[in-house]
């Protein structure tokens, strides 16, 4: 039997060390970035990394969203005594972060299996800070450089075959459109489950083509009001999210035996869930203020709990409960860290 062969749930995207810190809103303004919002690292960015360093208590904690999901979805089926069930894929660079960020998602129990870049540094994410909220600067370095031939390795085929269902959050749309479509071709012919995030708006406003082919694959697609706003807009679908909620569902899809699930979440707002033609909500239980600390990786949280329900064939009500439990853990500490153990009784 394949040490792998108990895997049932496979993400695929860019593994991140983040660097967070509380920050004022000069530093914000300096590198003229805004509150809840994430972005990809340019030019005048790469400062920022050594000034968070040098200037601010930072914490280094393992990130990148689909790792994050993963990591979330595997310590809530530890509570649910199904041990070593899911597996993360991702490029990481040949150094210290790279291997900070094995033990810590091998400790919260992912199987692992990374492509080692010698020339390329392991990819940081700066996590700023401010009232609970956050904005997120991703410099992806070596994760940007995840290859198809990866897929080759005998591990990577081994957990791709036994894995049934699979996640990859938009911002792998970035680095590698031909990985994705070939894990989701391998999903579609097996009849297995394919899921999608739309991640953040500007993979909405400028991966839109790259976001269209991997939407044909999606059978359930993610994402948050803004990215559903950005959808919306940019695809003349109007500003009521129920109604881009139903269009997305109803967009064309390689395997027409399962209807499209589209989750949109609004923070602490109700979650829409468009499903066969009809959208349903769920609402959240708000969260008092003073307990707020961090938003940085609620949305991962949320599919994490979401997708651990969904891989032992809860219904839609239990997926969504369990992905408004783990996002409410999540905001309560800094960055997604799982330093206990899952209480979750679902």
């Amino acid at each position: 039997m394949s040490q792998y062969s108990d895997i049932i749930l496979m993400g695929m995207g860019n593994p991140l060390l983040d660097i967070s810190a509380n920050v004022g809103q000069d530093l914000l303004d300096k590198y003229q970035v805004k509150l809840d919002t994430a972005i990809l690292a340019e030019e005048p960015h790469q400062p920022l990394y050594q000034e968070l360093v040098q200037n601010y208590e930072v914490q280094y904690i393992a990130g990148g969203a689909t790792q994050n999901s993963m990591r979330v979805a595997q310590w809530m089926l530890k509570a649910a005594q199904q041990p070593n069930r899911v597996a993360f894929l991702g490029c990481v660079g040949n150094d210290a972060y790279g291997e900070q960020l094995e033990a810590c998602a091998s400790k919260d129990g992912v199987t692992v299996h990374y492509m080692k870049d010698a020339t390329t540094p392991t990819g940081t994410c700066a996590a700023l800070i401010l009232g609970g909220e956050r904005a997120l600067v991703a410099n992806l370095a070596a994760a940007n450089n995840f290859k198809p031939t990866h897929l080759e390795t005998e591990p990577a085929k081994a957990i791709v075959q036994a894995a049934q269902y699979y996640y990859c959050a938009g911002f792998f749309l970035t680095v590698s459109v031909e990985s994705l479509v070939q894990v989701a071709e391998h999903a579609v012919a097996e009849k297995k489950v394919f899921c999608l995030n739309l991640s953040a708006p500007f993979i909405v406003d400028f991966f839109g083509d790259q976001l269209a082919t991997a939407m044909e694959y999606a059978d359930f697609l993610f994402g948050n009001e803004s990215e559903a706003a950005a959808y919306g807009k940019k695809n003349g679908l109007g500003e009521d999210l129920k109604q881009v909620a139903l269009a997305v569902a109803a967009l064309p899809k390689k395997d027409n035996g399962r209807p499209r699930t589209v989750i949109f979440t609004q923070g602490s707002q109700s979650t829409l869930v468009a499903h066969n033609g009809v959208v349903t909500e769920y609402a959240v239980e708000a969260l008092p203020k003073e307990q707020l600390v961090d938003t940085n990786g609620a949305g991962d949280a949320f599919v994490g709990g979401f997708l651990a329900q969904l891989v032992q064939g809860k219904d839609m009500e239990a997926c969504v409960k369990a992905g408004h439990w783990a996002a409410r853990q999540i905001i309560q500490v800094s960055g997604t860290t799982l330093e206990s153990a899952c209480t979750y009784e679902g």
